[in-house]
Order: C-alpha cells, then sequence, then structure tokens
C-alpha cells in the first residue's frame, strides 16, 4: 500500500509536467485526479495486485496433518493381549526453506503485478489528456466556423448594397449564402463529434457521459522548443515489469529446486490392547505407542528437470519480449518527437499564411470603399482564411498529443 501511495504521488508530479500554458494545468490535473480515483480499470489492476499479494498467506503452509483410525475387525493376538483398534497421525515437512521460497516466488508474482497498476495509470493519464486535447480542438475549430460565418454575413451585406447600385450580382449574394449553408453544416458536425469525444471523456472519469467539460478556451504552441529524444527507455514501467517477470521464473527455479529435495515426515501410532482374561502379568494390556519417521525421495524426477528446462526457455522469451518491446517504445517515442517538431513547423506555418490572408482581406474591404470589389476573390480568401485556421488548430491538436505521448514513455 505504501508503494501505491508513493505512486500516487509520483502521478501527481507527472501530471504538471503535461502543460505549458498557464492557467491550464490546474484544471486538467484535477480531471486526471478523478479518473485515477474513479476509473475502473485502475480499481481492477489494484485488485489483482492484493490478491497476489494475499497468495504469500496461502502458500505459507505446511502439507495437511494425517489423522488415522482404524478398527480390527478380526482382532490379532499378541503376548500382552488382543489389538482392538488403531489411531496414528502423520506429519510431512518441506525440506528447508521450501516455504521461504514459495513466498519469494509469489512475491515476485506480485512485484510483476504492481507494474500493471502503475503501466494502466500512465495510460490513463494519457488517454484522459489526449481527449482533453480532442476536446479544445473541436470547441477551437467551432470558434473558428463561427467567426467565419459572421464574416460571410458581413460580405453579405456588402453584396446585397453592391446589388443595389449595380456592382454586382444577385448570384454574388446566392454563393455567399450557399458557402455559410456549409460552414453551418460542419458547425453542426463538429457539435455532435464534441458530444461524442465528451461521452467517451467523461467515462474515462467514470461519470455520467452529460457532465459538461469546461476545456481551455486557448492553447498555443510554445515559442521555445523543448525537443529531446534522449531518456532512459528501460526505466519505463513497461520494461520494468519484464525485469520483473524474469526475476519470477529465478524464483521459480528456486522453488522448483527446493520441490524436488525429499520430505520428511514425523509420525505416531497408537494400537490399544485388550487384557488377556485369566491372567496376571506385569504388560497384561499395555497399549503400543510407535512414533515413526519417514522420508519422501523424488526418486522418479523428470517433473523438475522438465520444469528447469521451461523456466531457461521462459527466461529467454521474456528476454526477447522486453527487447522487442524496446524497439517499439524506441520508434514510438522518436516518431512522436519527429511529428511534434511537424507540428511546430505547421503551425508557424499557417500563421505566416493567415498574415497573409488577413492582408488580402483587408485589400478585398479597402476594394469595397471604391466600389470594384470582387465578391469570387472574397470567396476565394475567405475559404483559404478558414483553411489556415484550422490546420492551425490542428497543429495544436496534435502538438499537445504527441506531448502526451512523449510524457508517458520518458518520464
Amino acid at each position: 500500500m505504501k508503494q501505491i501511495k508513493s505512486h500516487i504521488i509520483t502521478v501527481c508530479i507527472l501530471c504538471s509536467l503535461f502543460f505549458v500554458v498557464e492557467g491550464n494545468a490546474q484544471h486538467l490535473e484535477s480531471l486526471i485526479n478523478v479518473a485515477l480515483t474513479n476509473n475502473p480499470e485502475i480499481t481492477k489492476f489494484e485488485l489483482r495486485y492484493k490478491i497476489a499479494s494475499e497468495k504469500i498467506n496461502e502458500v505459507n503452509t505446511i502439507p495437511n496433518t494425517e489423522f488415522g483410525v482404524g478398527y480390527f475387525i478380526s482382532t490379532p493376538e499378541t503376548r500382552t493381549g488382543a489389538q482392538r483398534f488403531k489411531v496414528s497421525a502423520k506429519q510431512m515437512m518441506p525440506w528447508f526453506n521450501t516455504i521461504s521460497a514459495r513466498e519469494n516466488y509469489v512475491k515476485s508474482l506480485a512485484k510483476a503485478k504492481y507494474e500493471d497498476i502503475v503501466i494502466a495509470k500512465r495510460k490513463l493519464i494519457s488517454a484522459v489528456s489526449q481527449s482533453y486535447y480532442n476536446l479544445y480542438a473541436n470547441n477551437a475549430k467551432q470558434k473558428v466556423l463561427i467567426d467565419n460565418i459572421e464574416l460571410l454575413k458581413t460580405y453579405e451585406t456588402m453584396a446585397l448594397t453592391s446589388v443595389e447600385v449595380g456592382k454586382a450580382s444577385v448570384v454574388d449574394v446566392l454563393r455567399l449564402q450557399m458557402r455559410q449553408n456549409e460552414l453551418q453544416q460542419l458547425l453542426e458536425v463538429l457539435l455532435q463529434q464534441f458530444i461524442a469525444e465528451q461521452t467517451a471523456f467523461n467515462k474515462l472519469l467514470n461519470r455520467e457521459r452529460d457532465i459538461k467539460v469546461n476545456v481551455i478556451k486557448e492553447l498555443r504552441i510554445p515559442l521555445k522548443s523543448f525537443e529531446d529524444n534522449t531518456g532512459n527507455l528501460e526505466l519505463h514501467p513497461e520494461l520494468l515489469k519484464f525485469d520483473k517477470l524474469y526475476y519470477s521464473v529465478e524464483q521459480s527455479e528456486l522453488l522448483n529446486q527446493k520441490e524436488s529435495s525429499p520430505m520428511i515426515g514425523f509420525g505416531l501410532d497408537y494400537i490399544n490392547v485388550e487384557k488377556r482374561p485369566n491372567l496376571d502379568f506385569s504388560d497384561n494390556g499395555k497399549d503400543i505407542v510407535m512414533p515413526m519417521v519417514s522420508i519422501s525421495i523424488p526418486i522418479f524426477n523428470n517433473k523438475y528437470k522438465s520444469k528447469t528446462v521451461q523456466n531457461r526457455l521462459q527466461q529467454q522469451e521474456i528476454t526477447a519480449q522486453k527487447q522487442e518491446r524496446l524497439n517499439k517504445l524506441t520508434t514510438r517515442l522518436d516518431k512522436a518527437f519527429n511529428d511534434r517538431i511537424s507540428s511546430r513547423i505547421s503551425y508557424q506555418t499557417q500563421s505566416k499564411n493567415l498574415i497573409q490572408a488577413k492582408n488580402a482581406q483587408d485589400i478585398l474591404t479597402k476594394s469595397y470603399e471604391t466600389g470594384t470589389i470582387n465578391f469570387n476573390d472574397v470567396l476565394d480568401i475567405q475559404e483559404l482564411q478558414l483553411k489556415f485556421q484550422l490546420n492551425q488548430v490542428e497543429s495544436i491538436r496534435r502538438y499537445y498529443i504527441q506531448s502526451t505521448i512523449i510524457n508517458y514513455l520518458k518520464q
């Protein structure tokens, strides 16, 4: 339990590393804490760890004590009298330190189960963060569409005025209206996508699906680059789990060696003897008490030899699995860094394009004052501006999504 509490503190520290925008960290961090507390998958892994830990008490036992009672139907006669019944007790004891070996093996399995909790919490933090940034991007795109619809309404008013003075045609007005209809359709689609993403987000927190999620109003890509793909992935919990599994196989082999040793048994037999009638001597009717010692030797020990071979092969398998996972994590980390760099480049390009589109828009607006506005150019510039704005929002979303992946892998 101390390990779990320690990890929760570590998780809170990691959460603060996800965010670089002032005012965003506290809100998202609090949502992550709710998810870590309520998410049923985390509860599932914690219960599995508790079950694995409880098995230590299960294996800390010795074999059952054997008791036996027998009654002589045909009573054998001895010099001291007839035997009537027999009572026996027997206890087999495992070889020295066998029980300790069992405990160590079960403890090693429990430690491997604990890594499942660490991995699940990291994945949950990443999933909550990514869903949060998807909600932000959806909101930002809605705002862009609303602003563009308002801009087109302004152009529509300008076109109607131009129609009245004969400097524009009704077709120009209709084209502006059709463009507004297209953007309104995109806006309604985004609203439905937001509802679906909000449901997914709330379910990660294990709460009602329709609880409103208030995301930050604005996110920006930091001016300074924090790209540093150096890091020791060997300490990642997904890889540490393989180390602990490897150690558990070592403990399994130690236990196998202990179980292949002899077992020693201690017992006691008591036989009730009936007195012989009409005789008087000192041992007449004397009961029999017989202490016993036994030993169980695994002469046919192919089972233990086979277990040794299996353990050796399993260790080789775990080593191969770890290397395979390390390769995948390394590839994923490099891809995340490269994608984040690409997102920064795209963001900067869209920012430059937006400045130029705004300049073109200003030129067209001034042209209207001289009565020479071309509404075909207006629609072209508006379409380009919308494209740049949506691409910029998408670049921000990808940047922060990749940041969550990097934090999952590096921290």
